[in-house]
């Protein structure tokens, strides 16, 4: 999730997709963006700067233990 007032970035989330794919080795519809503003709160909001929040799961090939 990308949090940022400017720009927007709906036209280049099919890009940002694409581009992680290939680094990360994955396949597109294995990655989810998304984007949202923070309603003019806060730094981020006041467009002092972005935010950025990442989830990953991980998934073992050898068994723990």
């Amino acid at each position: 999730m990308v949090v940022a007032e400017r720009p927007k970035l709906k036209p280049h989330i099919k890009a940002m997709r694409d581009r992680l794919s290939v680094t990360l080795e994955l396949q597109p519809d294995q990655i989810s963006i998304k984007a949202t503003t923070n309603e003019t709160l806060g730094p981020v909001g006041r467009e002092e700067g972005i935010a950025a929040y990442a989830v990953v799961l991980l998934v073992s090939r050898f068994p723990l233990g």
